[in-house]
């Protein structure tokens, strides 16, 4: 007996020893796979790892340095449990096989903020690629195109952003919660989804179901607005006027109405924060909010929307007819086409046509009169890439070609 007894111990810890060395190894495979899928867009510093019988993977002392920032994001312990020992071990060998109930837990999350967070080169453009005017713009200086930044945040008593984060994959759906500490919460809860870690691009198609988003501010809204309204020299009702005049331009810009109720929640929201929670479809172009004809009534689609749990009707979007462009200059046209073979510089060039000058210097001018020039790296039916060099290094742009009003190669003229 006494035999038996030892020759069982000798093989739990044999047992134990496998299963650790065994999680110890295919998590670093693992983990140095993601550092190389992520090395373009920032580093990934995984800390200390320990794993337990109960199926359970703990990594201490991780970080994220984004590339876009000044500062990493630092992040005390993340638990990713599979549910047991052995769908751990196949999760991690192949993480495609990763049961349907499971779960990610980061604890610990912190990031200090600086007067400038973002690097220049990233905020340098101001649009987004597809020439359009943001939607969402919070204005605290008499300049209104000066966005809400992280110095305004510090100037509010904000040194740092921190909180929890949750997610948990069940045969039912998939939920996640982030709760951060004075600066509000989100949660989501999502039914029929499911995450496929080697293809997060496909989570959209996993549901046709849609997603409950529930939004708290955490009385951050209230601060934002009387400290925004008093940089901008304005009381704060005029302030989120500004806001609102933003917001319809922005959707204008797309072709798109906001209703009365719309503007007015959204109004409310600026002013009051509170809770909002509405129902979304990631798949839809609008998030499923509902979108009726210029000149037409609605079809009697409802979208679920709830502030403070009240439920707010006739939230809807509108068609607009999109402001057409004025005709070119003829004679513009014509002076354009005149080339010197004998001079370089910038002469016309089109977008069908744009293969052809691969790495060629250009100049893009977008629909918002915005201009970016460098090095075109890529040319696609849907977008062109430009190269821009800085600091020493190069940062591509894509543009959509919707959003292009000119192009222009520096070359010799023709004949």
């Amino acid at each position: 007996m006494k035999r038996l007894f030892t020759l069982l111990v000798l093989v739990g810890l044999v047992g134990f020893v496998a299963f650790k060395g065994a999680v110890w190894w295919l998590a670093d495979q693992r983990l140095a796979e993601m550092r190389t899928a992520l090395e373009s867009y920032g580093v990934l510093e995984r800390g200390t790892m320990s794993s337990g019988v109960d199926g359970r993977l703990v990594l201490s002392g991780s970080s994220w340095q984004d590339f876009r920032l000044t500062r990493a994001l630092e992040i005390g312990r993340v638990e990713l449990d599979a549910g047991s020992p052995v769908d751990l071990l196949m999760a991690l060998a192949d993480p495609a096989s990763l049961s349907g109930s499971w779960s990610l837990q980061a604890e610990g999350i912190g990031l200090v903020l600086e007067a400038t967070m973002f690097r220049n080169w990233v905020t340098a453009e101001g649009e987004n690629s597809a020439g359009e005017p943001a939607l969402f713009v919070l204005s605290c200086a008499p300049d209104p195109r000066q966005r809400l930044g992280s110095g305004d945040l510090m100037r509010m008593g904000i040194t740092g952003l921190g909180g929890e984060f949750l997610l948990q994959q069940r045969a039912r759906g998939l939920s996640i919660e982030l709760n951060t500490a004075g600066t509000g919460s989100v949660e989501l809860d999502w039914p029929g989804a499911r995450i496929n870690l080697l293809d997060l691009e496909s989570l959209p198609e996993s549901s046709a179901e849609p997603m409950t988003v529930t939004l708290r501010d955490g009385g951050l809204m209230r601060r934002v607005a009387a400290y925004c309204a008093r940089e901008a020299g304005l009381e704060p009702p005029e302030w989120a006027g500004r806001v609102l005049a933003a917001f319809r331009e922005g959707l204008q810009a797309r072709g798109l109405v906001a209703s009365d109720q719309l503007l007015a929640l959204y109004r409310q929201w600026l002013l009051e924060g509170g809770e909002l929670t509405a129902t979304l479809d990631p798949a839809a172009e609008t998030m499923g909010i509902p979108v009726y004809p210029a000149n037409g009534g609605d079809d009697g689609t409802d979208w679920q929307v709830a502030y403070n749990g009240a439920r707010v009707p006739d939230v809807f979007l509108r068609e607009a007819p999109l402001i057409a462009e004025a005709p070119a200059d003829e004679g513009a046209g014509a002076a354009a086409s005149e080339e010197n073979p004998d001079v370089e510089g910038w002469y016309a060039g089109s977008i069908k046509t744009a293969g052809q000058w691969i790495d060629r210097r250009v100049r893009v001018t977008l629909s918002n009169n915005n201009v970016v020039e460098g090095r075109l790296v890529s040319v696609s039916d849907r977008e062109l890439e430009v190269a821009r060099v800085v600091a020493g290094g190069e940062v591509a742009y894509p543009m959509l070609v919707r959003a292009i009003t000119d192009l222009e190669v520096w070359r010799r003229g023709r004949k």
